[in-house]
């Protein structure tokens, strides 16, 4: 189902652009988005004519099936910019590799990764101005893929439409952040779309997560949908503790997100030397931990928070206090990767990709 029509890009540019417009020093994350866009449409069976275009508003029916039925998928990934002004990509066959294996579980065609790997260098390269320098900046790129066919019956669409939207961006969390242990509500169950990045996953988390901040939280650490024992992810964020030297995340499954930045903490964390452990980690664990002081650190990893360190942890009507340590994996590991993506150090894992 990921045949293309024709692989020729086709490349309509703005007659003017729209940066100088732009405070790049007040952006609110995802809000602000670039002159182009890139654009491919499936139908009678095939991707057709993949296109770059000047970023504006698409027509779609209100009796299209993504409104409907949800058929949605979407990755997330950036461009950083050195102090050369040359610009890398990081790990962007992960990406292509994910929404291809969220497409297939929600019934979309996949799409096809040598037209995904062109357009994406073309529309950062003609864009790349908009990439500022600096740690923290960096331009988003949201790839996704919705059901665009009209009709209201309880089937898969024939028709899609595959887009890439790119945002200057700044840091999505700045500061440690506080999370929830999630007694009653669920990210996703066994058996259900909680691996890949659809996009319901998403809008049924907002209300539990206004709950939680309604309490003081910033996120919610999910925990398993049949017994609320088991510590999964936070919020927008894979998971990861460190009890004594251990770093210990959860192992993916069919309700936890397979997160690149996830599996790169993982292998830099043997690169380091570090002990880690994928397990499944309890509640009455980490609690557990705490009380004896081996809990030494919690932090979040994903691609838009990056690395965000965890200072708080409710459960049960009780909030506990992380310690502040001096050697922290988080800082540690942030540090690495940002020094990767911002090309400010060597790459022994092959991760960075220039755009030229």
């Amino acid at each position: 189902m990921n045949t293309i029509t024709t692989k020729k890009l086709h490349i309509e540019r703005v007659t003017t652009s729209s940066i100088h417009e732009v405070d790049f020093t007040n952006l609110v994350f995802g809000k602000t988005f670039t002159d182009h866009m890139f654009e491919c449409d499936f139908k009678d069976g095939s991707w057709q004519t993949p296109t770059i275009k000047p970023y504006g508003p698409m027509m779609i029916s209100p009796g299209a099936k993504v409104f409907h039925y949800g058929q949605a998928v979407f990755e997330g990934m950036k461009a950083y910019k050195d102090d050369n002004d040359d610009v890398f990509l990081f790990r962007p066959e992960q990406n292509i590799e994910r929404i291809n294996k969220s497409s297939m579980r929600m019934a979309i065609p996949e799409f096809p990764v040598d037209v995904f790997m062109d357009a994406l260098h073309t529309l950062v390269g003609m864009d790349k101005d908009w990439i500022q320098k600096g740690e923290g900046n960096s331009l988003y790129l949201r790839p996704f893929a919705v059901a665009t066919e009209v009709g209201v019956s309880a089937s898969p669409s024939n028709e899609y439409k595959f887009m890439i939207l790119m945002a200057p961006v700044q840091a999505y969390y700045k500061g440690a952040v506080k999370v929830l242990i999630a007694e009653k509500f669920s990210r996703s169950a066994s058996g259900g779309v909680g691996a890949v990045k659809a996009a319901g996953n998403y809008g049924a988390q907002f209300y539990p997560t206004a709950l939680a901040q309604e309490k003081g939280f910033q996120q919610i650490i999910w925990t398993d949908s049949d017994e609320h024992k088991y510590l999964e992810e936070a919020g927008t964020m894979n998971v990861f503790f460190r009890i004594n030297d251990t770093l210990i995340t959860a192992p993916v499954s069919d309700r936890i997100l397979d997160g690149v930045t996830r599996k790169s903490i993982l292998e830099m964390a043997k690169f380091n030397g570090i002990q880690t452990q994928v397990r499944k980690l309890t509640v009455e664990e980490l609690i557990e931990a705490e009380k004896q002081g081996s809990l030494k650190e919690i932090f979040g990893a994903g691609t838009a928070a990056v690395v965000s360190l965890i200072s708080h942890f409710g459960y049960k009507d009780k909030v506990y206090e992380l310690p502040k340590v001096e050697d922290s994996y988080a800082s540690s590991f942030k540090k690495q990767l940002m020094d990767l993506q911002y090309n400010k150090t060597q790459d022994p894992f092959g991760w960075r990709v220039e755009v030229k």
